[in-house]
């Protein structure tokens, strides 16, 4: 019905400073230049359209922008951002991982404990999907980011790290009406891979280009300044001649 999973040891950087927006907009296969609580799912990828990166990018304020990215890829995509980062712009990266708690609330019944356990309406005019908010936890003020990695509802919460406990609680507690289960990486795994959801350096990497991934729709094509790799993907598109595409078979009998 509903799931928890404290994905905490994601990363989390913030992207600040006046030309943080083109920065990312540079580095981004999608459009940055977003309103402040939009969040966008993108990729950075190298000059000849391999994948780099695969995350979450959500804009706080004009001038900020907060990365979501697994944690075994922070590292990169952090030394990432530094070494494509024009040398006169005015913008910087930061490592916020430990600051922030992260607990995933995903499940046909998450809109209801998540009404019930926080103040504000989670509902779809309100609060719809690809989109950030603050609430309230408790005492506790909280960034809720209405995503999903199962291709369920569900909402990503993003608590100081000092006050993930009392959250989780608060969560917990409510949930059991909900039919509230914990649930493990393993099965966000197996629950992305149903859905077709590709994941960084299992099934794709800096070798495999975007349109073999099948992702292409992330880039916006016609951005001023374009972005990394742009050029490569194009070249392809125009001769259409993919040596290869990562897609999902169903098989009829799934013991094997």
């Amino acid at each position: 019905r509903v799931g928890i999973f404290d994905q905490s040891s994601f990363g989390k950087l913030l992207v600040q400073g006046r030309d943080a927006e083109t920065t990312l907009n540079r580095i981004c296969t999608s459009n940055m230049s977003i309103a402040v609580g939009k969040v966008v799912y993108t990729h950075f990828l190298n000059r000849n359209g391999g994948v780099e990166a695969d995350l979450t990018v959500t804009r706080l304020a004009i001038d900020e922008f907060l990365i979501i990215t697994p944690a075994f890829t922070t590292t990169h995509v952090h030394s990432w951002i530094r070494e494509h980062t024009e040398e006169n712009s005015i913008s910087v990266v930061t490592n916020i991982s430990s600051a922030w708690a992260m607990l995933n609330i995903q499940g046909p019944n998450s809109r209801l404990l998540l009404q019930e356990a926080c103040e504000g309406d989670f509902g779809n005019t309100s609060f719809p999907f690809s989109t950030a908010k603050k609430i309230e936890v408790g005492y506790q003020e909280a960034l809720a980011l209405r995503v999903s990695y199962t291709g369920e509802l569900g909402w990503e919460l993003y608590i100081p790290t000092e006050m993930a406990l009392s959250v989780y609680d608060r969560i917990v507690q409510i949930g059991h009406k909900y039919e509230l289960a914990h649930c493990g990486y393993h099965t966000l795994n197996t629950l992305r891979i149903e859905k077709a959801y590709r994941e960084w350096a299992h099934d794709m990497g800096p070798l495999d280009n975007l349109l073999e991934a099948g992702l292409g729709f992330t880039c916006n094509w016609t951005k001023p300044g374009g972005f990394i790799g742009r050029n490569a993907l194009l070249e392809q598109k125009e001769v259409k001649s993919l040596k290869r595409r990562l897609c999902l078979f169903l098989l009829e009998d799934p013991e094997p």
